[in-house]
């Protein structure tokens, strides 16, 4: 069954739209991805620490060579997808004059209709930049269940849990609309929402542009944004710094690699919001009612595991059940000719 979605074109007025490339600038400077995820599991104790958050969608792409396959060395690789990635809104606003956009009307009622839940409560707002030949590998995005988010546990994890379809009853349904607040060359997004076998669908990254849909469960990702140069060796704790003039640098400390022009980098701005049947259904979320712990998830897929015939005897080491898990439950789109 195809997936619903939502465009918008123009998603605001032009004046907002403005406002909203201003706040992009004003926030001035971009970390990487990498450094974000990063300090999330700082002084946690996670599951299978030696499996990377996002291993999942990470090793399908060195594995596979992204959508079209193509063949370069790992390092390589992971440059094109070490993109920048800051959050305007989570609890509570980061940035200043973030809200009408957190509180657009036309994305709720998008998130009510994708659903099917009435109360939608907008939580997230964060912006994602690639710079020229970047690229966002395809990967479903990280859902949450009651008692279970990144906070508390692996983002692969997660991913694992609502690809195997056992968590229904506790998950947390999820809306996201991801928006676009300049013209680039290249860098569409490609989204699959008749499923990983079939052909995938693609949009421009065009200026006051969106697109709404379950980004949870639709596998998507971003083409390669076009550029000449070479990808430089990115490293954590370089960052993307916005210097005015409708120029942006590249900077490694004190040191400026590389200098791009607005039209040259993809910015997207995503928002996501939590959907509920009820405020009974929100208070059972928010008082933690029925949540689900580490153990009960790994004795529900160890079970389901063995059930197929994929495991017997001993459970095996977190990082070897870690990488089961993945395989098994993960089911990417296969690469196609460019």
């Amino acid at each position: 069954m195809t997936a619903i979605y939502v465009r918008f074109d123009p998603l605001l007025d032009a004046a907002a739209a403005d406002a909203m490339v201003r706040t992009v600038e004003g926030y001035g400077s971009y970390s990487t991805y990498g450094a974000e995820s990063a300090s999330e599991e700082a002084g946690q104790r996670r599951f299978a620490p030696g499996i990377a958050q996002r291993y999942d969608a990470a090793s399908n792409f060195v594995r596979s060579g992204g959508r079209f396959g193509r063949r370069e060395p790992a390092a390589v690789l992971a440059a094109r997808t070490n993109y920048f990635r800051e959050t305007y809104y989570y609890e509570k606003p980061r940035v200043a004059g973030i809200e009408p956009f957190l509180h657009h009307e036309g994305l709720i009622e998008g998130a009510r209709r994708l659903h099917g839940r009435p109360l939608v409560v907008p939580s997230i707002v964060y912006a994602n930049l690639l710079l020229p030949g970047q690229e966002l590998a395809v990967h479903t995005d990280v859902p949450e269940f009651r008692g279970a988010n990144r906070t508390a546990l692996p983002q692969w994890l997660m991913v694992v849990m609502h690809h195997a379809g056992l968590f229904s009853a506790w998950r947390r349904p999820i809306a996201t609309a991801i928006a676009y607040f300049n013209d680039c060359a290249g860098g569409e997004l490609a989204f699959y929402p008749d499923g990983p076998g079939a052909p995938p669908a693609t949009l421009p990254a065009r200026h006051n542009t969106a697109v709404l849909m379950d980004t949870d469960s639709v596998f998507h990702g971003v083409d390669r944004v076009r550029g000449d140069d070479a990808v430089p060796p990115f490293r954590r704790g370089m960052q993307l710094a916005f210097e005015g003039g409708g120029r942006w640098r590249l900077v490694d400390g004190a040191e400026t690699l590389a200098h791009y022009r607005w039209e040259q980098i993809r910015c997207s701005v995503s928002w996501k919001a939590y959907c509920y049947e009820d405020e009974a259904d929100r208070r059972r979320t928010e008082q933690h009612e029925d949540d689900l712990d580490l153990g009960r998830i790994l004795a529900m897929l160890e079970a389901d595991l063995r059930e197929r015939g994929r495991l017997s005897g001993e459970r095996p080491g977190e990082e070897e059940l870690a990488r089961l898990l993945i395989d098994e439950y993960v089911r990417f789109p296969a690469p196609t000719a460019a």
